[in-house]
């Protein structure tokens, strides 16, 4: 089909956007959680060198907190979601003024 065709209605025009370099990495990041398969998969989306698409994944790149660990022990595979804390610093008391 063509960008232009004729209807009964009169003429019909297809807006076509391509994706945005942040929307390509975004749908590699929905698909896989390895690094390089993100940048390989945004590079083939965009038709741009896999150092660009680097580049731009590591600028946004959010730290991660949670890390899913999935096993097949018995029937159904389960999900079991590892969380970091940050270690918990004590603060010292002082001493309560007579």
């Amino acid at each position: 089909m063509s960008a232009v065709w004729n209807t009964k209605y009169g003429t019909r025009r297809v807006r076509h956007d391509p994706p945005t370099l942040k929307e390509a990495i975004l749908a590699a990041q929905g698909l896989t959680d390895q690094l390089m398969e993100q940048v390989e998969i945004a590079a083939a989306l965009m038709d741009l060198p896999a150092a660009e698409v680097r580049a731009e994944l590591l600028k946004n790149a959010q730290p991660r907190k949670a890390e899913q660990i999935v096993t097949t022990a018995g029937r159904a595979p389960r999900t079991v979601v590892v969380e970091r804390r940050s270690r918990r610093i004590a603060i010292p008391q002082r001493p309560a003024a007579r």
